[in-house]
């Protein structure tokens, strides 16, 4: 009787729940101000910059259902905010950048190798940021079609993508994921410009990732004895003196 009263009582018990998720910091706060569209703010510059959030901008992003505005904002404390030193829309962008290295501080080391991070180092105001190429309230995933990758690079390198997009490769951007973007060769974080020498050493292997790939070759009718005809020229045998070190 004793031992059948016990299991009773062991098998009524309630069966554990799951951990309810971990909830979003509450942004409503903030949006009691910064939802007014018309709120703004006049800078010495005579630029005026938008203080409006676009809430479904937010949750869209990567970070609307896992951030909340004092995460990145952490300076913040009073309402109203205290005022900032602020003489232009510039300077706003390069005050905050670096908040995103609190979450992404892998990525934002490999940026200070990058030829945009060395701008930034010669004072170069217009040199870009993360919020230049990712965005702010509205951060897009990195998985997003490689078409737009090569789109944002436009915004600051717009003729040199202009030619790109009359190349072999990007004639063909918008139809596939196979063909290169400028991310594929130049990287995205730490980004090598076009006259870094270390970078220009590397190019033959760069273009064998592709031209080198049997399978990728054969999907669109081209050879892979490219890559290995242009080793065994002139120009390749070069080049590899080149990576080689030799004089």
């Amino acid at each position: 009787m004793v031992l059948t009263l016990l299991l009773t009582a062991v098998f009524a018990l309630p069966s554990a729940q799951p951990a309810p998720p971990p909830q979003v910091p509450d942004v409503d706060t903030c949006l009691s101000c910064h939802a007014d569209r018309t709120m703004a703010v006049a800078l010495p510059s005579g630029e005026t910059r938008p203080l409006y959030v676009d809430i479904d901008a937010f949750r869209a992003s990567v970070h609307g259902n896992k951030l909340g505005c004092t995460d990145c904002h952490q300076d913040m404390t009073t309402v109203p905010h205290e005022a900032r030193p602020f003489t232009s829309l510039r300077d706003f962008t390069l005050a905050y950048y670096e908040q995103c290295k609190r979450c992404h501080f892998a990525n934002y080391t490999k940026t200070l190798d990058s030829v945009h991070f060395k701008a930034l180092e010669r004072r170069d105001r217009m040199a870009p940021t993360c919020v230049d190429c990712h965005g702010a309230h509205d951060v897009a995933s990195p998985h997003k079609p490689k078409a737009s990758l090569s789109r944002t690079c436009a915004k600051c390198h717009q003729g040199v993508f202009d030619v790109y997009q009359k190349s072999g490769h990007g004639r063909f951007l918008e139809q596939s994921d196979d063909v290169p973007g400028c991310t594929d060769c130049h990287r995205s974080h730490d980004v090598a410009g076009p006259r870094d020498g270390s970078w220009q050493k590397q190019t033959p292997e760069l273009c064998s990732n592709c031209h080198g790939n049997k399978t990728l070759m054969e999907k669109y009718g081209l050879s892979t004895a490219v890559a290995n005809t242009y080793v065994a020229d002139f120009h390749g045998m070069t080049a590899s003196l080149q990576r080689s070190g030799t004089p």
